[in-house]
C-alpha cells in the first residue's frame, strides 16, 4: 500500500466532525490517506481522548470515475448496510458516525478499526496463515450463505442487477472506455449467448473477495468495501470470488486462493446457502473477469487524462492485458482447475 500526502483541511474537518459528536475528542494523530486502488478513499487516523488513542477509519467518496460512482450503492447505503450485515452475524466493522454536508468532507463515514491483515497476496503467503486456508475457505462461505440469507426488508435502497442488467451496464462501461480489445468483445458475445434468466434477489455484496478481507491467526475478522452491493443473483458472489486476479497467484486453489470451487460450493450449501449452481457462477466468473478488466482499463485512462495521477491507476491499468489470458483460459480451456 502506498501513503498519499495529507491535506490539512481533511485534518482540520475530520477533528471538527468527532468533537460535534464526542465532545472528550482532544485532537486526531497519524492521519495517512492509504491507498490500494480502491474507488473509494481510505483514512486512517488515531483519535484522541486524553491519553487514549483510539485506532478509527475515515471512509468517503471518490469521484475519478463517474461510471464506477454510478454502480456505487453510495456512502449512506454502505454505512446502513455495514449496520444491517452486523445485525445477522456477518463479522463487519462498526460503524460511528456518518458525514454530513457541512462537515466539508463530502459523503462518507468513519468506522472502528479491525485489526488484521488486509493484503491478499500476503494472506496467502504468510506461514502462520498457511495451515489455516481451508478454515478460511469455510469461513467465507458461512460468511456468503448468511448474507444471502439476509431479509430485504429493512434494507437501504439498492439497485437490481440480474446477469442481463450486469451485461449491458460493463458493456456500455466497455465502450464508454474506447480502448479496442478483441478478447473483451469475444466474451461479451458469449456472455450475451450465456446469460441465465432471472431468479430471485438476494443482498449481494458485489466485492466480496480476498483482498476485502481482514484476516489474523483466528481468521476472517471483518468484510470490507461493500460500495458494490446490490439486490442480484447470489451466484454472483461466489463467481467474483473465484476470479483469477484475486487468488494472488495461487492459481491452482480457485476459491480466492483458499480452495477449490467444489469446496467452496459444498461449504457454502452446507452453510445453509441456496442450492449452488455451477454454471451460473461460471457465468458470473467470466463476467466478473470481464469486469476486472474493464475497470482496469478505467483506472489506467483516469491516470493517463490527469483525472488521478495516484502511481496505484497506472499499475492497475497495466494488467487489463493479464485479464484477456484469463478470459481466453476460461472461454477456450486448455487445461482447468477444480
Amino acid at each position: 500500500m502506498a501513503v498519499e500526502a495529507v491535506p490539512g483541511d481533511v485534518s482540520e474537518a475530520l477533528l471538527r466532525h468527532l468533537l460535534a459528536r464526542d465532545g472528550r475528542v482532544s485532537g486526531i494523530e497519524a492521519l495517512r490517506a492509504v491507498t490500494s486502488g480502491a474507488s473509494q478513499e481510505i483514512w486512517t487516523f488515531m483519535a484522541c481522548r486524553g491519553s487514549v488513542r483510539e485506532p478509527l477509519v475515515l471512509r468517503r467518496a471518490r469521484h475519478w470515475n463517474a461510471d464506477s460512482q454510478a454502480s456505487s450503492a453510495g456512502m449512506a447505503a454502505e454505512a446502513a448496510l455495514l449496520r444491517v450485515a452486523a445485525a445477522h452475524g456477518v463479522p463487519v466493522p462498526r460503524v460511528l458516525s456518518e458525514l454530513d454536508a457541512e462537515d466539508g468532507l463530502g459523503e462518507g463515514y468513519v468506522m472502528a478499526h479491525v485489526a488484521g491483515e488486509t493484503a491478499g497476496h500476503r494472506i496467502l503467503r504468510d506461514p502462520a496463515l498457511a495451515a489455516r486456508l481451508p478454515q478460511l475457505l469455510h469461513e467465507c462461505a458461512g460468511i456468503l450463505a448468511r448474507l444471502h440469507a439476509v431479509p430485504l426488508e429493512g434494507l437501504p435502497a439498492l439497485r437490481t442487477g440480474q446477469a442481463r442488467d450486469e451485461l449491458v451496464h460493463w458493456s456500455r462501461a466497455y465502450r464508454a472506455n474506447g480502448v479496442a480489445r478483441p478478447v473483451f468483445e469475444f466474451a461479451l458475445r458469449w456472455l450475451a449467448d450465456h446469460a441465465p434468466r432471472p431468479v430471485p434477489t438476494a443482498l449481494v455484496h458485489g466485492d466480496f473477495r480476498n483482498g476485502n478481507l481482514v484476516v489474523d491467526a483466528g481468521g476472517v475478522r471483518a468484510v470490507l468495501d461493500w460500495e458494490l452491493a446490490h439486490l442480484g443473483d447470489p451466484m454472483e458472489d461466489l463467481g467474483w470470488f473465484c476470479v483469477n486476479a484475486w487468488r494472488f497467484g495461487a492459481v491452482e486453489r480457485p476459491a480466492g486462493g483458499f480452495g477449490s470451487r467444489a469446496e467452496l460450493f459444498a461449504a457454502y450449501e452446507a452453510a445453509g446457502g441456496v442450492v449452488v449452481n455451477a454454471d451460473r457462477v461460471r457465468y458470473w466468473e467470466v463476467l466478473g473477469n470481464l469486469k476486472w478488466g474493464i475497470a482496469c482499463d478505467a483506472m489506467g485512462l483516469a491516470w493517463r487524462s490527469g483525472q488521478d495521477r495516484a502511481i496505484e491507476r497506472l499499475a492497475i491499468g497495466r494488467r487489463a492485458t493479464e485479464v484477456e489470458v484469463d478470459l481466453l483460459q476460461l472461454l477456450a480451456p486448455q487445461g482447468g482447475s477444480t
